[in-house]
């Protein structure tokens, strides 16, 4: 596998930030000024958040960003130091904050961890480990939580009826659908039989109007048989902190809106069980985003699935779920990218002026 380092730095841009920015801001205006609902009065309903519930959202973000950090330093075998591993995690978010959700940030985590001293072939094994522990979760964890919501899930908005015309539970299922049929493959793939996989995939691309993605579908298929090769004879003490770890993240993530609306709005417990629920829902709406970092989608989709429970705070608390959720690695990727290059891309060379130096950055 080769990366393409001129195209990953022009994703690893900063300048970048400003195309989600400009783009949420446009929606935000375009719901001030469209939405009777959203005034001065609905903006001051800021001041009536319970600041308890807004350190408890907070505490749950850190909590989630802390299991990441963790995560990836179990995944890599601890090779990286927890300051590499914040580093690393950093610079993976911000990738994923500025390219559309569709497309993702694997190539330039992969990148990032190679650039840490990770051998090619594990980087691209543990990249899809934390794309398939992700995407499981997802298919397994969101027909347990649906359950528990007894068909409260998907919400009434006159909106999104006239849009979508009723189909949005068929959207959803088929896109879980081809969740869980991706995510069966590549786990099939990467843990059982990648030689087959890679057979099957030439064989595919060998049709004749497929014919000329056939040289990258092969470069595919060894790319999953070297992760293949790196993750075997992998024993439970490896997988269970890892697995345990994506549970808690992606609890995490949800349970900050849990927070946040708590802040304006008390929720019984059914309640926020069906908050939990509709952001499962919302996941799947916001992955298939062209925007970069689901940008405006996410605005938009907010109001519709949970006015319900804050009506009035609706606005508001979209505002600060992005604040919280969002904004927050564009600036941090912005502000740790240059150093991490000059770190990184300045290693060898202080190496070679005093060998005995650390300049790992740990």
């Amino acid at each position: 596998m080769k990366l393409d380092n001129k195209k990953i730095f022009k994703t690893l841009n900063p300048n970048k930030i400003w195309v989600p920015v400009i783009i949420g801001l446009a929606i935000v205006f375009a719901m001030f000024y469209f939405d009777p609902s959203v005034n001065k009065d609905s903006l001051s309903g800021i001041f009536d958040a319970s600041i308890p519930w807004i350190v408890v959202a907070v505490l749950v973000i850190l909590f989630r960003d802390a299991g990441y950090v963790f995560r990836i330093r179990e995944i890599t075998d601890r090779h990286l130091t927890w300051k590499r591993a914040i580093y690393v995690i950093i610079l993976w978010e911000f990738a994923s904050a500025v390219t559309p959700s569709v497309v993702g940030g694997s190539a330039v985590a992969i990148f990032i961890l190679n650039k840490e001293g990770i051998k090619l072939g594990r980087a691209v094994a543990y990249v899809m480990v934390t794309a398939i522990l992700d995407n499981l979760f997802f298919v397994i964890g969101a027909p347990i939580i649906l359950f528990f919501a007894k068909g409260n899930i998907f919400p009434t908005s006159k909106v999104l009826e006239m849009q979508l015309e009723n189909s949005m539970e068929a959207i959803f299922w088929i896109s879980y659908s081809l969740y869980a049929a991706y995510s069966m493959v590549m786990a099939a793939a990467l843990f059982y039989r990648p030689r087959v996989f890679k057979w099957v995939l030439i064989k595919i691309f060998s049709i004749k109007w497929l014919r000329k993605w056939k040289h990258d579908a092969q470069e595919y298929g060894d790319q999953i048989i070297i992760a293949s090769r790196e993750l075997s004879g992998k024993k439970w003490n490896y997988w269970v902190p890892i697995v345990v770890a994506t549970i808690l993240i992606w609890s995490s993530r949800y349970l900050m809106l849990n927070a946040l609306i708590s802040a304006f709005v008390p929720l019984a417990a059914f309640e926020h069980v069906i908050v939990f629920a509709r952001q499962v829902i919302m996941w799947i709406v916001m992955m298939i985003s062209p925007t970069p970092g689901s940008s405006g989608t996410a605005e938009f989709f907010f109001g519709q699935f949970f006015t319900e429970f804050l009506g009035n705070y609706t606005f508001v608390t979209s505002i600060l779920w992005r604040l919280l959720s969002y904004y927050p690695y564009l600036i941090l990727g912005a502000f740790f990218l240059p150093r991490w290059i000059k770190q990184v891309f300045f290693k060898k060379k202080n190496k070679k002026i005093n060998p005995g130096q650390d300049v790992s950055g740990s």
